[in-house]
């Protein structure tokens, strides 16, 4: 089992080797030690690599480096998670530019139901602090377990993290460093309350500094975790406007709160809403009303039936489809539905939460009851 995490963890490693070719070498070659065994010859060959990647895959420098990461989270109980394992977050999974390998520490678990990122400004002013805690709060009262996901950094970041575990929310930060630290140090007493009902997240090996470049990698690993993202405050440039962007290249549900022309801070928040990036949001029913949630306090209400566990027609479409085919594959369904492959990512993601699909090797789903 160590040995083959040494591969996984060598392949991340290779210089000039990104997460898409990665995945395509890995598929090429059969497995991950595959990778490592070919000949220079055969490396040369295959689609994308070339002589000098190949020189690269086969030197000893990799695999060296590789050992000593896994001495390293096997010493500080770091969970290291591959892109084939079962609890690689699913949502992040169907992004094509997905980190190979994620290094995580805490109570690693993003697969549950509603998963909310919260970006923002490090220059938060009051009211983004308090509009910040006050829809946290109002998401801990009416969708308990809901996770919600940032960055740790200043501002918006930890005051989202801190609201949290405020309101008794699993939350994780994604980092843009490896795990020998936490950066700002400041958070680390944060950091590490977080890891008791969520954690943090990276997919940095440890020695890799917080440098300028790995914030914008940070970003999109924010995004992809997550079903939908709130930004709360930014200027008009900026890692949350950044963030913003990826979640909506990913399909995912982009909010804003809206400021007061002129204010700087505002300026993001108001260039998304008038984009139609994002929809404008003041508070929790807002939010709801956006994204299609119901309050936990509205599911009580009702006597639940087959057809409320569908939040759109496009999963009730999928559903029905695959009961009358038994068992069909994500390709399969986007050519019988006619539904691009982000609708039907996201939707049959959405029926397996709801217990009603099963998710097989291969991409396949099947019925469930």
């Amino acid at each position: 089992m160590l040995d083959r995490l040494k591969y996984q963890i060598g392949i991340s490693l290779i210089k000039g080797i990104g997460p898409k070719l990665a995945r395509n070498l890995v598929a090429y070659v059969g497995d991950e030690q595959a990778v490592f065994s070919q000949s220079l010859r055969a490396l040369s060959a295959i689609p994308g690599i070339g002589q000098g990647l190949a020189s690269i895959i086969k030197s000893a420098d990799v695999l060296n480096r590789a050992e000593e990461e896994v001495e390293f989270v096997q010493k500080h109980d770091i969970q290291a998670i591959y892109f084939t394992d079962d609890n690689y977050p699913k949502r992040l999974s169907y992004c094509d530019d997905a980190p190979i390998i994620l290094y995580a520490k805490g109570d690693f678990n993003l697969d549950v139901n509603k998963v909310l990122a919260v970006v923002g400004t490090r220059k938060a002013s009051d009211d983004a602090r308090i509009n910040c805690e006050k829809l946290i709060e109002g998401i801990a009262q009416r969708h308990p377990g809901t996770i919600i996901v940032s960055g740790l950094a200043y501002g918006i970041d930890v005051c989202a993290h801190k609201a949290a575990l405020k309101f008794g929310l699993p939350t994780y930060g994604v980092l843009a460093h490896g795990l020998d630290r936490i950066y700002p140090s400041l958070h680390r007493n944060i950091a590490k309350e977080m890891t008791v009902d969520g954690g943090v997240i990276t997919e940095f090996t440890s020695g890799t500094k917080p440098d300028k470049p790995n914030f914008v990698r940070r970003n999109r690993i924010v995004a992809g975790l997550a079903d939908a993202l709130v930004m709360v405050e930014s200027a008009i440039k900026g890692g949350a406007i950044i963030t913003s962007r990826i979640a909506e290249s990913y399909n995912r549900d982009v909010m804003a709160f809206p400021g007061r022309v002129g204010d700087e801070l505002s300026q993001g928040g108001n260039y998304l809403i008038k984009k139609n990036i994002a929809a404008l949001i003041e508070n929790i029913e807002d939010l709801e009303y956006a994204l299609g949630w119901e309050s936990s306090e509205a599911q009580l209400a009702t006597q639940p039936s087959l057809f409320q566990t569908f939040n759109n027609p496009e999963e009730e479409l999928l559903y029905n489809v695959i009961v009358e085919n038994k068992e069909l594959t994500a390709n399969e369904l986007c050519v019988k539905t006619g539904l691009p492959v982000s609708k039907v990512s996201a939707s049959m993601l959405s029926l397996e939460f709801a217990g009603l699909v099963k998710c097989l090797p291969g991409n396949a789903f099947k019925l469930l009851r």
